[in-house]
């Protein structure tokens, strides 16, 4: 008797959100570090910590930046590491790293090609060794449902049915 792979013959396009994985370290700058007696940004001291940062550091990374202290932050001092970090980071936001991977993926899943999936039978892939936010399956979900013919989660030889049209 032959083996059939049903699940290779279902026609379902299984979609791994870990291949929207955007690579690369994850960096979080937090501006409580440098204010004065932990609780007042002085520009001057600002001024002198980024002509004195060797801004290298963040080559090629991904930078959240934020202050985790209850302190007022005037909107240029965020603007002053921007301008010194835009030359070396590959990415910069401003809030934490769940933030940063939100914007991280957003960007990735802005490049799915929706017509793709046209009347498709989707299997959004559920484990993996990648961290992926429930933000990037709510994201995709929300991409595709007007196109897929229908949605499930999991793996295409055990899903969860989602959405059928």
């Amino acid at each position: 008797m032959e083996i059939v792979n049903k699940v290779a013959q279902s026609g379902l396009v299984t979609i791994d959100l870990e291949d929207f994985y955007s690579e690369g370290e994850r960096v979080l700058f937090d501006i409580k570090d440098l204010l004065f007696q932990g609780m007042i940004l002085r520009e001057k001291d600002l001024r002198e910590f980024v002509a004195k940062e060797d801004w290298s550091n963040y080559q090629n990374k991904f930078v959240a930046i934020i202050c985790s202290v209850d302190a007022v932050i005037p909107t240029w001092a965020y603007m002053l590491l921007t301008i010194h970090l835009e030359p070396y980071a590959k990415k910069i936001v401003f809030g934490d790293l769940k933030t940063l991977e939100i914007n991280l993926f957003t960007e990735s899943l802005s490049k799915l090609k929706v017509e793709d999936y046209k009347d498709a039978r989707i299997v959004i892939k559920g484990c993996g060794k990648l961290p992926v936010p429930t933000f990037a399956y709510v994201e995709v979900t929300r991409l595709l449902r007007p196109v897929a013919k229908s949605i499930m989660y999991g793996e295409p030889c055990s899903t969860v049915p989602l959405y059928k049209k």
